[in-house]
C-alpha cells in the first residue's frame, strides 16, 4: 500500500479505472491512469509492471463496444501511438469509455499545443506504409 500512495503523490490523475472482468466488476490487477502528460498502465500483483506513453504521440484511437461489455456500461479503447515498445495500446473494458476518450482528446490537443506538434508532424509514421507498398499500392 505504501508504494501505491507514493505513486498517487507523484501525479495528479485526470482519470483512473481498473480493467473490468465478468459482470463489469473491477476484479483485475490492471489499472489505468491518465495524467496531464501520460497514459500509464499498471499490471500485476506481486510483480508490478508499468507501461506509459506521452500523450502528444497519439496518432489515432478507436472505441470498441462489444455486446458483453456494453451490457455493463463498459468499452475498450484502442490507441495507436508513435512509440517503439507499445505502438498499439489497448485500454480494455473500462467504465464510461466515451468520457475517457474525451479526456484523452483534450489532453492530447493540450500536449501537442505545448510541444508545437500538429498532425502533419506525425506523417513520418504513415510514410513507412508508402515505402512498403509501391506507388501503385501493391507490395
Amino acid at each position: 500500500m505504501k508504494g501505491r500512495t507514493a505513486m498517487k503523490a507523484d501525479f495528479d490523475y485526470l482519470w483512473t479505472d481498473k480493467k473490468r472482468t465478468i459482470f463489469g466488476l473491477p476484479l483485475s490487477f490492471t489499472r489505468y491512469y491518465l495524467t496531464e502528460k501520460k497514459l500509464i498502465t499498471r499490471t500485476g500483483f506481486l510483480n508490478i509492471v508499468e507501461d506509459e506513453f506521452d500523450l502528444y504521440r497519439v496518432i489515432d484511437k478507436k472505441l470498441m463496444l462489444p455486446l458483453g461489455q456494453r451490457l455493463f456500461g463498459c468499452g475498450t479503447v484502442v490507441i495507436n501511438v508513435k512509440d517503439v515498445d507499445t505502438p498499439v495500446k489497448t485500454v480494455k473494458s473500462v467504465k464510461t469509455p466515451r468520457k475517457m476518450m474525451e479526456l484523452l482528446d483534450a489532453q492530447v490537443d493540450k500536449m501537442r499545443d505545448a510541444y508545437g506538434i500538429r498532425g502533419r508532424d506525425m506523417n513520418d509514421v504513415l510514410c513507412h506504409h508508402d515505402d512498403i507498398m509501391g506507388d501503385d499500392g501493391n507490395a
